[in-house]
């Protein structure tokens, strides 16, 4: 049985945390900032991590190689 292949992209976007849970970075932070609205970028917290969802995280998982 051939081996599985870690998707090299989604490797590179997303860690695994010691108790084995997928971090992901949050999207609206790299450009654009000044339509943004100073409150939202704070409450948010743009530039952060979270977690990936529930629906998401088996195919995340798989394309890991988890």
């Amino acid at each position: 049985m051939p081996k599985t292949k870690t998707s090299r992209a989604t490797a590179k976007r997303i860690k695994v945390t010691g108790t084995g849970r997928l971090r992901r970075r949050q999207s609206g932070a790299k450009h654009l900032k000044v339509g943004k609205k100073p409150r939202s970028t704070r409450l948010t917290r743009l530039g952060g991590e979270a977690n990936v969802s529930s629906g998401d995280r088996r195919r995340v998982a798989r394309l890991l190689g988890r």
